[in-house]
């Protein structure tokens, strides 16, 4: 598969920097940030979830609207909505688009979190309920034929899906790092999500996802995409870089201490998985492999995606590379000052590693 880019929807002007307190969906901000991802080479932008934010359909309507190639990634909490209305907006937003709607399972790594919309299910069934839910959408997208189920989570009788994807298929995203995300999103996701941790690690999880892909029955072609997630820092050189780096660690630090971060300054330690290891690598040091950046992970106490590639335009371009040697070709990547650090990727770093990949092949 080709090496694609991934960004982040913003709604608005509001950054981790500078963030504004209760902004509005403000839509000449939104349009101008989706149309800038699909002008400079980004495939895919994800619409994040959150139990108290904007709701990632309406946007991604929005965006199909306004844009030409972007696909658009809904990231979807099961306890949100049935598996079969699930099918029916999914499916429409892929008609709506072109065949451009993506599907990303969040199966909820905050207990306190997911009981904010009334989820009490503790997070090992969590993953199971993911995995009916899947299930069900696979059949649904199957065939509009009418079809009972009868499981644990969910049970319907006769639903038809008259609401069918362009391709007859929706790409499922799913993301984690514990052992019931490996086997779930091995098994069954088109696309598998992580983390940016060092090169080691990362490998050791692709070879986790593999194996429960290959546990699964699933042909080496069919194996998960890997999607890896940075915050990368770039300037036109190194010292500009890392000055750029540490002005932004002291704005983070001081936001989460103003109680503008992303966390309390006195939040208790994560729950999820990914976030207790991106912690723990960063007691080994600020700086693994070539360029990955870890005191913006302890900065907001790993809340999200939130370790950094900090270097000159080249610097971090081949560090992507790198990443893209493991078999990462879905590289997420977004900044701090948000559209200004998209609209620099796509001038610097897209180009150049494109260009690092054709030298390659010639």
């Amino acid at each position: 598969m080709p090496t694609e880019f991934i960004s982040l929807t913003f709604p608005n002007a509001s950054t981790e920097l500078a963030p504004i307190p209760g902004a509005p969906l403000d839509p000449a901000y939104l349009e101008r940030y989706a149309r800038s991802l699909d002008d400079d080479g980004f495939a895919y932008t994800l619409l994040p979830y959150h139990s108290g934010g904007l709701d990632p359909f309406t946007q991604g309507a929005f965006i199909a609207a306004k844009t030409k190639k972007l696909k658009i990634i809904i990231a979807l909490r099961p306890n949100t909505m049935a598996p079969t209305t699930a099918a029916k907006q999914l499916a429409t937003l892929d008609q709506l688009s072109g065949g451009r709607a993506v599907v990303h399972f969040i199966a909820g790594g905050s207990d306190d979190e997911q009981a904010r919309e009334g989820d009490f299910l503790p997070k090992q069934e969590r993953y199971a309920r993911l995995e009916e839910y899947i299930q069900i959408l696979r059949r649904a997208w199957s065939s509009p034929a009418p079809f009972d189920h009868d499981g644990k989570y969910y049970q319907f009788k006769g639903f038809a899906n008259s609401v069918q994807p362009v391709n007859g298929h929706i790409p499922v995203s799913v993301g984690g790092s514990s052992d019931d995300a490996y086997r779930i999103g091995g098994a069954l996701a088109d696309i598998f999500g992580l983390w940016g941790e060092p090169l080691k690690e990362t490998k050791e999880q692709i070879d986790r996802i593999y194996a429960a892909a290959d546990a699964a029955g699933r042909p080496k072609a069919e194996r998960p995409r890997i999607w890896v997630t940075f915050r990368p820092i770039v300037a036109e050189t190194e010292e500009l870089a890392w000055a750029k780096a540490h002005a932004t660690l002291d704005t983070l630090k001081s936001q989460r201490a103003a109680g503008n971060g992303k966390a309390p300054a006195d939040a208790p330690p994560p729950q999820n998985v990914g976030s207790q290891r991106l912690l723990e690598i960063a007691k080994r040091g600020e700086v693994q492999d070539r360029a990955l950046w870890y005191p913006t992970v302890t900065a907001t106490g790993a809340r999200g995606a939130s370790t950094a590639l900090v270097g000159s335009y080249q610097t971090v371009i081949d560090s992507i590379v790198d990443y893209v040697d493991l078999g990462c070709d879905l590289i997420s990547i977004r900044g701090y000052d948000n559209f200004n650090d998209a609209v620099d990727y796509g001038r610097y770093i897209l180009p150049g590693v494109y260009k690092a990949l054709e030298e390659r092949k010639a």
